[in-house]
């Protein structure tokens, strides 16, 4: 198969992949009306007896609100939803419902200002009234109120802190939930007296709901000590605002109010409901795979840890594949791995990855790899990530470029864009972590 073709079939497979997770594929498989009750499957039936207010936060929020007014039909709806800027207000067709764009990877005065509004959505709900939540990845930088005295530029510059010291997403978010007065749970209590259901889709793994968009509506477990404990590890302190230390110390001595934890009578009337995930994904790429007559091999393990070790780590399965198939075979896997940010370029842990997969099998014909965000971004980026085979290395040093010297600056766009390899499908609507798609060849006997 020429390496266009392998393009185009990975391609083919990504696509089928955002599909079975896209909003306007689960909503109508997960929720409907029946006899003016809200029904959100497998085993949720609210009663509509008063007003509905629809919010939501995160990359797919809007498309996932969309898809979610369909399935309300004409029913008198209030509300708003927080997208981010890459996003048209105008693509989306809301009537009653606020949409206001916020900042992200990192949050800015547009988040800020989106969730006041946001909250002045809900100031007028009563205990019969239903309040809906579409949360999906990015609601952390887009849902922003900085606790106590804490300013945004607190917010944002421990936020980009703890995204460059390779921090992974359960202790990026544990800090972030102890800095928010909307995060770690404190969303519910605005909500009060209502009932509260949010649909979730994960992008983190193990799909844990306490730590996707850092938990707006979920009971944390987690402490002041736990997030003290993150910035004491990745060893940011120095790097932290006073402002935040201070408010991070008063914490942990309980002179500061902690997350709602589980069990606290404030959960009593939110339901918290999984529609997507990363595994739910890679499945349909799977049966896509299958239905074109190829093997297929899903790593059950979601990948995680340093993007370069599992990157190398991922090019010995590959290679161990091949060594031993008898047909083409698809090779799947899924995850969120982390990059320490150390140089100045421009790029992304999919870049990245795919990069470190390329060093590893450079001259080894009969493979080839995708490796994507499944919202069609990677890192701050326009890309969603990047193809390689075992012809990339060589393809590079024709033009002078030096994989490790972009490695070292993480510089992987500039090095991928100069070879024409970047994978930048735009923004997909949804967000369930990253997707590794590679596809190998039986080694010629």
């Amino acid at each position: 198969m020429r390496p266009d073709d392998r393009h185009i079939l990975l391609t083919a497979l990504f696509r089928t992949a955002i599909e079975a997770v896209h909003p306007r594929h689960l909503i109508p498989q997960t929720v409907t009306i029946e006899k003016e009750q809200l029904v959100v499957r497998p085993m949720l039936t609210l009663a509509l007896t008063g007003r509905l207010f629809l919010i939501g936060a995160g990359k797919g929020a809007g498309s996932m609100a969309q898809a979610l007014m369909s399935v309300l039909g004409q029913r008198r709806i209030g509300g708003c939803v927080i997208i981010p800027s890459e996003q048209a207000v105008s693509d989306l067709s809301l009537p009653g419902v606020r949409v206001v764009q916020g900042e992200h990877p990192l949050p800015g005065p547009g988040s800020e200002y989106a969730t006041q509004a946001l909250i002045e959505s809900l100031s007028q709900v009563q205990s019969h009234d239903l309040v809906v939540l579409c949360l999906t990845g990015g609601a952390s930088s887009l849902l922003v109120r900085p606790a106590g005295r804490l300013t945004l530029s607190d917010k944002t510059i421990t936020n980009a802190v703890l995204l460059e010291c390779g921090a992974d997403i359960l202790a990026l978010n544990t800090v972030r939930k102890h800095i928010s007065g909307v995060k770690g749970g404190w969303l519910a209590h605005h909500a009060q007296p209502a009932t509260v259901v949010s649909l979730i889709l994960s992008d983190v793994i193990g799909d844990d709901m306490s730590v996707i968009g850092s938990g707006p509506t979920v009971a944390d477990p987690t402490t002041f000590m736990d997030a003290w404990r993150v910035v004491e590890q990745y060893g940011i302190a120095p790097r932290l605002p006073q402002a935040v230390r201070a408010h991070l110390q008063q914490g942990v001595r309980g002179a500061r109010p902690e997350t709602p934890k589980p069990g606290d009578p404030l959960f009593s009337r939110v339901h918290n409901m999984l529609i997507g995930s990363n595994h739910l994904a890679l499945q349909a790429a799977r049966e896509a795979a299958a239905h074109r007559g190829l093997r297929s091999h899903l790593i059950s393990q979601p990948l995680a840890g340093d993007t370069l070790v599992a990157g190398r780590a991922f090019a010995q399965i590959l290679r161990a594949v091949r060594q031993h198939c008898s047909s083409p075979t698809c090779i799947l896997a899924g995850g969120e791995t982390t990059v320490q940010v150390k140089g100045t370029g421009k790029g992304g842990r999919n870049q990245e990855f795919a990069l470190a997969v390329a060093q590893e099998l450079a001259g080894e014909a009969g493979w080839s790899l995708l490796s994507a965000g499944t919202d069609g971004i990677d890192g701050p980026t326009d890309a969603a990530g990047a193809f390689v085979n075992g012809q990339t290395l060589d393809r590079a040093r024709r033009k002078n470029l030096d994989p490790v010297q972009f490695l070292r600056n993480n510089d992987t766009y500039t090095f991928f864009s100069a070879l024409g390899d970047l994978f930048s499908p735009g923004s997909t609507g949804t967000n369930v972590m990253d997707i590794k798609i590679a596809l190998v060849d039986p080694p010629r006997r």
